[in-house]
């Protein structure tokens, strides 16, 4: 395998007591993978007392970074923060609450080698509720859209991939964001590796199911044309189906000499239409705001303080 320098870079939200376990496993496992690593902790608006476990952490070993950002951004935008200060040739994303084991970094940078630029570890078994994961089933077959790849549907927050990757998106500043759909922009080789998958160690999880839908809701409308092509479709069956139902009147007119009775026939059709512009307008109005969204300048993250500048002043 090749030589590896590499950067670990985790969101942090709501996670003071995990964090020491969290890095003492790390350190026990990343010496032997790299003899260069550094690990990122992105604290993502956290209420409990995570910075200032980062900012202790960080004081006791050199190689981990805290980053505090200003309010919560969400995990994705969290990642994007860390990946961009990454110093090493190589990143690894895992969570804050040790449902990734540190241990199997080794199994996904052994896939790496194989000639991939990303892989995911993906859990052979979903141990979170069923509501969280048809949420997260959905998630990946939106996905898929966009990577156009299987591997999408083997889609997990434990990543490893090279950092040259980052170029792709170096002026994304959007503040709607999927690192997975980022990922595409810059390379189609796509691997995954099953890995374990733990309970969450203490606590609950922050991705609830409505968290979940709301980020492939904007995975789908942010980074794809796909429900505006699914807009033109129904507006095309409608309109195939009205010039139809024109055809019947007129025909039963010329060989009948009657129109076509049947009032609550005609008011269903109304309906029908009125109901598929509404939401063809829907979907067109979601892109106006994104557009809109985007004229604002909205930064994808903001940084309160930075560890390193701590240690520079």
């Amino acid at each position: 395998m090749e030589k590896l320098t590499l950067s670990v870079v985790i969101p942090v939200y709501n996670s003071e007591q995990i964090l020491p376990q969290l890095i003492e496993r790390l350190e026990k496992v990343l010496p032997s993978l790299t003899d260069t690593f550094e690990v990122i902790l992105v604290n993502d608006g956290s209420r409990d007392e995570s910075w200032n476990m980062i900012s202790d952490l960080s004081q006791k070993h050199d190689w981990v970074r805290g980053i505090n950002l200003m309010r919560n951004y969400g995990q994705h935008n969290a990642l994007l923060c860390g990946i961009r200060t990454a110093q090493h040739d190589f990143i690894v994303t895992i969570d804050d609450d040790l449902q990734h084991p540190p241990e199997e970094i080794k199994k996904v940078l052994d896939k790496l080698s194989e000639g991939y630029d990303a892989v995911y570890g993906a859990p052979e078994k979903e141990t979170h509720s069923l509501l969280r994961n048809l949420a997260s089933q959905l998630t990946k077959m939106v996905l898929q859209n966009a990577m156009g790849a299987e591997t999408a549907r083997r889609v997990s927050a434990f990543r490893v991939f090279r950092t040259r990757l980052r170029n792709a998106f170096d002026n994304y500043e959007g503040s709607y964001v999927s690192i997975d759909v980022l990922l595409t922009w810059g390379t189609t080789k796509f691997a995954h590796v099953f890995v374990d998958h733990h309970r969450r160690k203490v606590g609950e999880s922050n991705y609830t199911f409505r968290k979940l839908i709301a980020h492939a809701f904007n995975m789908v409308t942010g980074f794809s044309t796909l429900p505006l092509q699914f807009a033109s479709l129904i507006g095309f069956i409608f309109t195939i189906f009205g010039f139809g139902v024109l055809v019947y009147v007129i025909v039963r007119f010329i060989y009948s000499g009657n129109p076509v009775p049947g009032f609550p026939f005609l008011a269903a059709s109304i309906a029908i239409f009125s109901g598929a512009q509404l939401f063809t307008l829907g979907i067109i109005g979601e892109y106006i705001a994104r557009i809109h969204t985007r004229t604002m300048n909205r930064p994808s993250y903001q940084v309160l303080n930075d560890s390193n500048q701590k240690d520079k002043e």
